[in-house]
């Protein structure tokens, strides 16, 4: 069962979080300022916050920046999940996966069904690692991002949560890349 080893020392994770959205400033920005208070709260580093509208390009290329930035360990990006014609978040970022997570997506739904029943199926959250960087696409309501934080993202980001956890192999998560440099 999950618990938390308290013999292993907390290390703070540095997360950016980029809101996708064609209306929404950083004043008014709900789902981004729920996921920057409780990833401080939790006692990580919020690296950068940003917004970009529904465009694939400059959701792309904002988080492949993000991705080669060495200040940068995890990217999470809150909107353009629905169905909507402006909603592109996910054809934006998963094409640029190197492996995907589809468990992140499972688990998602799992806890968002428990709250909203139904309704989560509107929701294409999704997660993957883009250039060695965990990147998860949340929709783009608090509630959302409450739940994938608090459910899934949280603790999945403590080094003490056993069995195991994302931050303990983020130091392996580009070890094909350092073979493949290697290799004769």
């Amino acid at each position: 069962m999950a618990r938390i080893d308290e013999s292993r020392a907390f290390i703070p994770v540095r997360i950016a979080v980029l809101t996708v959205s064609d209306t929404r400033s950083l004043a008014d920005d709900k789902s981004g300022q729920t996921l920057a208070d409780r990833i401080t709260k939790a006692g990580h580093i919020l690296a950068t916050r940003d917004i970009v509208t529904d465009d694939r390009e400059r959701i792309r290329d904002t988080v492949l920046a993000w991705s080669r930035d060495k200040a940068i360990d995890v990217v999470i990006t809150t909107g353009g999940t629905g169905f909507t014609g402006r909603d592109v978040t996910p054809e934006a970022l998963e094409p640029i996966f190197e492996k995907r997570m589809d468990g992140f997506s499972e688990v998602f739904h799992r806890i968002s069904y428990d709250k909203i029943g139904t309704s989560t199926i509107q929701s294409r959250a999704t997660g993957g690692v883009v250039n060695a960087t965990f990147v998860f696409v949340l929709p783009g309501s608090p509630g959302a991002c409450k739940d994938a934080w608090d459910g899934i993202l949280e603790p999945q980001l403590d080094y003490r949560h056993m069995p195991c956890n994302f931050v303990e192999i983020m130091p392996r998560l580009d070890e094909h890349l350092r073979r493949g440099k290697s290799a004769p």
